[in-house]
């Protein structure tokens, strides 16, 4: 990794990933006010201020690691969740479903109006244009990764909420009773179970069958689907 380029790379990795959180636990607050649930309007949270969702680990030191640990190819990241309290809800079971729907919604917002962007860099400055068009393409590819990922049906996560709105209650029940050990569940996946795999020799990337290959479909969808590809 050449390390005289680091500022440049945390530049347009970081602000890409601010912003994708901060709208995505904002979409999350605004849904939850719009059907009755206050919680996170009156502590502040229905803002489109990173401040007030920014995790200092989660936001700003783990993509940091992770930017300089792949040598400037991948970044990840998280905010501090929403408070959301369903039962200042009418229909709990049901409002649940959008509000938890608003955050990769959100995201996937972002990716469509990242990729129209790229119309307008050949019309800025030299040299503003390529680190423009870096921050466009980071954030086509991180929103895209944040919503594919937090869909997966799995609680805490957004897919995992949405499953259990939408699942019957003999399948919703003890879905929704992993959520005190969904954590745990998705870095095992993510982290031991490819590293068994690796001691036996066999590929168990679940993380990139999950998201890594949805991720890639649905960003040549969206950058063909606007006209930017090649």
């Amino acid at each position: 990794m050449d390390f005289s380029n680091i500022g440049f790379l945390l530049s347009v990795w970081i602000l890409p990933v601010i912003i994708a959180v901060t709208l995505h636990e904002a979409a999350h607050g605004w849904i939850a006010y719009k059907l009755g649930d206050h919680t996170a309007f009156m502590l502040g949270r229905v803002s489109f201020n990173p401040a007030k969702h920014v995790d200092p680990f989660g936001t700003l030191i783990m993509p940091g690691l992770m930017l300089l640990l792949s040598g400037g190819k991948m970044m990840f990241g998280y905010a501090k969740p929403v408070p959301v309290n369903i039962r200042n809800m009418s229909n709990p079971r049901r409002d649940m479903v959008y509000v938890a729907a608003a955050g990769p919604g959100a995201n996937i917002l972002l990716a469509v109006l990242s990729a129209l962007a790229f119309y307008i860099v050949p019309l800025l400055p030299q040299d503003v244009d390529l680190w423009v068009a870096h921050n466009l393409a980071n954030s086509i590819r991180i929103n895209i990764i944040l919503c594919v990922f937090n869909l997966i049906p799995l609680p805490p996560l957004d897919g995992g909420r949405i499953a259990v709105g939408l699942l019957p209650d003999a399948l919703a029940r003890p879905l929704a009773n992993l959520e005190r050990y969904g954590m745990l569940i998705l870095l095992g996946m993510i982290f031991l179970v490819p590293y068994v795999g690796g001691l036996v020799g066999l590929n168990l990337n679940i993380f990139w069958y999950l998201v890594g290959i949805p991720a890639e479909y649905l960003t040549d969808f969206i950058i063909h689907a606007v006209g930017i590809a090649g």
